[in-house]
C-alpha cells in the first residue's frame, strides 16, 4: 500500500445502515465498484462481511471499521479486541477505532486495543475522535492516522453538529499540532467537493467522504427538507 499516494486524495466511506434495502455486501461492493471508477485514494466500510465483499470487488485501500452497540457504552465504532480481531481478518489495512475519552464496553481501555491490532497485524490504525485533547493524546498513544469522524457526534461535541460544517477548527488545530508522521484525515460533514479543497487546504492529509456520496437515503432526505424550507 502507497500511503504517500494518497496525500491530498478522497476517501469514500461505503456503508449502509442496518435496515436498509442496500445493506447487503453484494450490494455494497457493487457500490464499493462504481465509485472505484472515480479513482478515489480508498474506501471506508463498516462490518466484516461487507469488508470482505468490497476486497474481492477492488483493489483500493480499505479502512476496516467495525460497528457494534454494547449497552455498557456509547462507544461503536470497533469497540472492543474481538471486534478489532474480525476487523483484521476481513483484509482491511487500515483499522479505525473509537479513541474518544468515553468508557469502553466491558471495562476494555483504548490502550488495550490498540495493542492487540499492533500485536496481530501489520495494519495501520485510525484514532476516530471528537476533539483536539483526544486527538492529540491519541498521537501520544502512536495510532498512525488520526480522523475527525467524530466531532459533532459525542455528548461533548453535539454543538457542531448543528452547523452542518466540516469542523474546520479542529481541522486547522490539530494540522498545526500532530507531529509530521501522523496522518490527519479530515472526516464528517463534508458534503461538496469545495469543502474538502478546504479541509487539505488546513492540513488534512486526506478526506473521507460517506453520506454526500453513498447513502441515497440521506441524500434525498436532505433535498426534500431543502425544498421544504424553500416552500416556507
Amino acid at each position: 500500500m502507497d500511503i504517500d499516494s494518497m496525500r491530498g486524495g478522497l476517501i469514500v466511506s461505503v456503508q449502509a445502515d442496518e435496515g436498509l434495502p442496500m445493506a447487503v455486501p453484494e450490494i455494497l461492493a457493487a457500490v464499493a465498484e462504481t465509485v472505484a471508477l472515480a479513482h478515489p485514494a480508498g474506501l471506508r466500510a463498516s462490518l466484516p462481511e461487507n469488508i470482505r465483499a468490497i476486497k474481492k470487488a477492488v483493489s483500493l485501500p480499505v479502512i476496516g471499521i467495525y460497528k457494534k452497540s454494547y449497552s455498557d457504552s456509547p462507544v461503536i465504532i470497533t469497540p472492543t479486541r474481538a471486534d478489532a480481531r474480525e476487523v483484521i481478518e476481513s483484509g482491511a489495512e487500515i483499522i479505525a477505532l473509537d479513541a474518544t475519552f468515553r468508557p469502553r464496553p466491558r471495562g476494555e481501555a483504548i490502550a488495550d486495543v490498540l495493542a492487540f491490532v499492533r500485536d496481530n497485524s501489520d495494519c495501520l490504525v485510525m484514532a476516530d475522535i471528537a476533539t483536539f485533547a483526544e486527538g492529540m493524546e491519541a498521537a501520544r498513544m502512536g495510532f498512525d492516522w488520526i480522523g475527525t469522524t467524530l466531532s459533532g457526534y459525542t455528548e461533548a461535541t453535539t454543538q457542531h453538529a448543528q452547523d452542518d460544517e466540516p469542523d474546520y477548527a479542529l481541522i486547522a488545530a490539530l494540522a498545526g499540532e500532530l507531529p509530521q508522521e501522523i496522518r490527519l484525515i479530515a472526516e464528517g460533514r463534508i458534503w461538496d467537493p469545495a469543502q474538502a479543497v478546504r479541509a487539505i487546504q488546513l492540513g488534512a492529509f486526506a478526506v473521507v467522504v460517506g453520506t454526500a456520496i453513498t447513502r441515497p437515503n440521506l441524500i434525498t432526505r436532505r433535498f426534500v427538507q431543502r425544498l421544504q424550507q424553500g416552500k416556507g
